[in-house]
């Protein structure tokens, strides 16, 4: 079991939530789900029944989301980096976290519910760190320019004279 785990807060969607991000991400479940009682339900201001925090592995990583009403929003302050071998990767990745949500620039997007995340191909970190200043210069110029990353013209960019 890890130490610590990460809680989203959200308006009344922790389970759907919870229910989405398994069936984008393999090797990842929902672990368990806790429903408000009588005493939870007054001091929250949720009806009794309705589900609290449900607990979810994401590959390996343990989250939890609660359902704890309006009160606080997601910002991009907090974002979550998803990695893709391969152009069909991402682009499958891009397609199901962005449904219903909104695409930014460089990779971002937020999903339905407002969370943050980072979609990076995984040739984007070892382009970026080359010894070679100006590829990463020139790989970093063209990510810029892009909302979903793309692998070819980031492999373009990179092998410029």
């Amino acid at each position: 079991m890890q130490r610590s785990t990460p809680c989203l807060w959200f308006d009344g969607k922790a389970e759907e939530a919870a229910k989405l991000y398994p069936s984008i991400l393999p090797n990842s479940k929902i672990v368990r789900t806790t429903r408000y009682g009588d005493a939870g339900a007054a001091a929250s201001g949720m009806p009794a029944g309705t589900v609290m925090t449900v607990e979810f592995d994401l590959e390996g990583q343990r989250f939890m989301g609660l359902n704890g009403g309006p009160h606080f929003k997601f910002s991009e302050a907090v974002s979550f980096v998803v990695n893709g071998k391969t152009q069909r990767e991402v682009d499958e990745l891009w397609r199901k976290l962005s449904e219903g949500g909104e695409e930014g620039p460089c990779g971002w997007l937020k999903d339905r519910f407002g969370l943050s995340w980072q979609i990076v191909p995984t040739v984007l970190p070892e382009m970026l760190h080359d010894k070679d200043a100006k590829k990463s210069e020139r790989v970093m110029a063209a990510m810029l320019k892009m909302k979903k990353i793309e692998i070819r013209e980031l492999e373009t960019a990179y092998a410029q004279a």
